[in-house]
C-alpha cells in the first residue's frame, strides 16, 4: 500500500475539495497529513519540507506574479464603474434587431472585455445581470442565451491580459528550464508571459469566431431559439458606438502594445492598465470630465514623445532643446498626475475604488493561497515518488508523444470537472508538462493548447466557476438545468478549437515568433 502512498494522496485531495472545504486549505491540509503519513511509514523523508520557506520566497519576490493584482485591479476598476454594463448596453441595442444579434453582441462584447479586464467572474455576472434578461425578454431559449453568456465570460481566460496566462506562462517557464536540465542542457531558455499573450492572441480570436459563427448558423436553422429583439430603445449613432467602444480598444492597444512590442514588462503594462482604467472611470463618472480627458491625453503624448526623443537631465552635455523637451514633459507629466489624481477623488467618493481594491484583495488572496498550498502538496507529492510515476506513465503510453499528450488533455480535461484552473496549474502542470516538452513538443504551443483545455474547465458541470457565476446573476426562470444544458455546445466548440490548434500548430506559433 506504501508504494501508492502518492495515488491515495491525489485522490484524498479531490475528495477534500468535494466536501466543500476551503480550497487552499484542502490542499495544503492533505499535503501536510500525507507528508507525515509518508514520514511514519518510512517512506518520504520529512526534512525535504524545509524547502518551503524558500518556495514562498520565491512566490512572493516572483516579478511576473506581480502582475496579477494590476490586471484584476484593472478589470475590477471598469466592472464597478459600470463601463462594461454600458459597452453591453451600447451593443446590444446596436445588433438586437438582427436574428441572433444580441447573441453576437454578448460574444464581441465578452471579447472586448476579456481583452481589457481577463476577470471571467465579472463579465458573467455583469452580463448574466444585463444581457441575460433582455434575452430572455426577446424571446431566446434559456438553454441558448445561458450557454452564450458563460462562454462569452470565459473569453477572458484565453484572450490577454489573462491571470491564466500570467500563472501558465510562469508555470511552463519552470517546467521548460527543468526540461532543458533533464537534455544536459544548462545555458537554458526561458519563455516570458509576452510570449504567451503573443501566442494567445490568435487562437482566442478562432474561439470567438466558432462562437460567432455557431450563433449565426443556430439563427438561421432554428429561427425560434434566437429572434430579433423588439427593442424599445433606439439604435445607437455613430457617436455612441465610438464612445462605447474606443476606450476599451485603447486600454487594450495601451497594454497588450506595450508588452509586445518590448516596451515595458507584464508587471509594468499591468499599472498602466490600473492607471487607465482608473483614468476611463473618472470620464465615465463625469466629474471633471474634460480636465481628465485633457491628463489622459498629456499621458499619452508624454510616452509616445518619450519614447521616441528620450531626454536624460542628469547628463551634463545638454544643449537647450534638451532642456526644453524636459521641461515639456514635466509638464505633461503635472499634467497627467492632475488628471489622475481628479479620476481618483470622483471614484473615491462614489465608492468604486474601495468596492474594486475589495474585489482585488479577494481574488489575489485566493490565487496566491492556492499556490502557496499547491507548493506543500506537489513538494510531498515529490517526496512520495509522484512526479517519477508520473514520467513513467507518460513515458509509457503507447503512440509516443502524441499519446502522452492526448492522455494529458483528457486527464486535464476530466480534472476541469472537480478543479479549479490555479489548482490544475500548480500542482498538475509541473508534473506532467517536463516530460512533454523532453519528448519534443513545443512550450508554446503546448501552452496555448493546455490554456483552452484549462478555459474549458470554466463551462464544464458540476463545478465550472462560470454556471455557479450565472446562477447567481441569473433570473430565477432560468434553471440549473438549463445553464448546464446552454454550455454542452460551446464546450464542442471548445474541442475544435483545440483540434485546430493541434493540426495547424502554426496558430499559436507565429505571432510570438515574428515579436520575439
Amino acid at each position: 500500500m506504501t508504494e501508492y502512498l502518492d495515488l491515495i494522496m491525489f485522490a484524498a485531495l479531490m475528495v477534500a475539495i468535494l466536501s466543500g472545504f476551503p480550497v487552499s486549505f484542502s490542499i495544503a491540509g492533505v499535503g501536510i497529513v500525507f507528508a507525515y503519513l509518508g514520514w511514519a511509514l518510512g517512506v518520504m523523508d520529512i526534512s525535504l519540507l524545509g524547502s518551503m520557506g524558500q518556495r514562498v520566497f520565491g512566490l512572493i519576490s516572483n516579478q511576473v506574479l506581480i502582475a496579477i493584482p494590476l490586471f484584476v485591479l484593472m478589470g475590477a476598476l471598469l466592472e464597478k464603474s459600470r463601463i462594461a454594463e454600458e459597452l453591453l448596453d451600447t451593443m446590444g441595442r446596436l445588433f438586437g434587431q438582427l436574428r441572433g444579434g444580441l447573441g453576437i453582441s454578448v460574444v464581441l462584447v465578452g471579447a472586448l472585455l476579456a481583452a481589457s479586464t481577463g476577470i471571467v467572474g465579472a463579465t458573467v455576472v455583469a452580463m448574466g445581470m444585463i444581457a441575460l434578461p433582455t434575452m430572455l425578454r426577446a424571446g431566446y431559449n434559456p438553454r441558448v442565451a445561458s450557454g452564450i453568456v458563460c462562454t462569452a465570460g470565459t473569453l477572458g481566460q484565453i484572450i490577454p491580459p489573462s491571470t491564466l496566462l500570467i500563472i501558465l506562462a510562469d508555470v511552463m517557464s519552470n517546467a521548460f528550464q527543468q526540461a532543458q536540465y533533464e537534455q544536459g542542457k544548462f545555458a537554458v531558455e526561458a519563455l516570458s508571459v509576452g510570449q504567451f499573450f503573443a501566442a494567445a492572441i490568435v487562437p482566442g480570436l478562432v474561439l470567438v469566431c466558432l462562437y460567432l459563427v455557431y450563433i449565426l448558423v443556430r439563427g438561421l436553422l432554428r429561427p425560434g431559439d434566437m429572434p430579433p429583439a423588439a427593442l424599445d430603445q433606439p439604435k445607437p449613432d455613430r457617436a455612441e458606438v465610438i464612445g462605447a467602444i474606443i476606450p476599451p480598444i485603447l486600454l487594450i492597444f495601451a497594454v497588450l502594445g506595450a508588452i509586445l512590442g518590448g516596451i515595458a514588462t507584464p508587471t509594468e503594462a499591468a499599472s498602466v492598465g490600473a492607471i487607465g482604467a482608473l483614468l476611463m472611470a473618472g470620464i465615465r463618472l463625469g466629474v471633471s470630465r474634460k480636465l481628465i480627458m485633457l491628463g489622459t491625453a498629456a499621458l499619452v503624448a508624454l510616452g509616445i514623445f518619450a519614447g521616441l526623443f528620450p531626454v536624460r537631465l542628469q547628463r551634463s552635455d545638454l544643449e537647450a532643446a534638451s532642456y526644453i523637451a524636459g521641461g515639456f514633459y514635466i509638464a505633461l507629466a503635472i499634467a497627467g498626475a492632475i488628471a489622475i489624481a481628479l479620476a481618483l477623488r470622483s471614484a473615491l467618493r462614489q465608492d468604486v475604488v474601495q468596492e474594486a481594491i475589495n474585489s482585488t484583495l479577494t481574488m489575489t488572496a485566493m490565487i496566491f493561497a492556492t499556490i502557496l498550498a499547491a507548493g506543500i502538496f506537489s513538494l510531498v507529492f515529490i517526496g512520495l515518488g509522484g512526479e517519477e510515476r508520473v514520467a513513467k506513465l507518460l513515458l509509457g503510453m503507447p503512440g509516443g508523444a502524441t499519446g502522452a499528450l492526448i492522455f494529458s488533455m483528457v486527464f486535464i480535461f476530466v480534472l476541469g470537472f472537480f478543479l479549479d484552473f490555479v489548482e490544475i496549474s500548480v500542482i498538475l502542470l509541473p508534473l506532467v508538462v517536463p516530460p512533454l516538452i523532453v519528448m519534443g513538443h513545443d512550450p508554446i504551443w503546448l501552452g496555448i493548447l493546455i490554456a483552452i483545455n484549462l478555459q474549458t474547465s470554466f463551462l464544464t458541470p458540476p463545478f465550472g466557476f462560470s454556471l455557479f457565476y450565472l446562477r447567481g446573476a441569473a433570473p430565477p426562470e432560468v434553471t440549473t438545468g438549463h445553464i448546464y444544458a446552454g454550455v454542452v455546445p460551446f464546450i464542442g466548440l471548445q474541442a475544435i478549437g483545440v483540434l485546430l490548434i493541434w493540426f495547424i500548430p502554426s496558430l499559436a506559433t507565429w505571432l510570438p515568433a515574428m515579436i520575439f
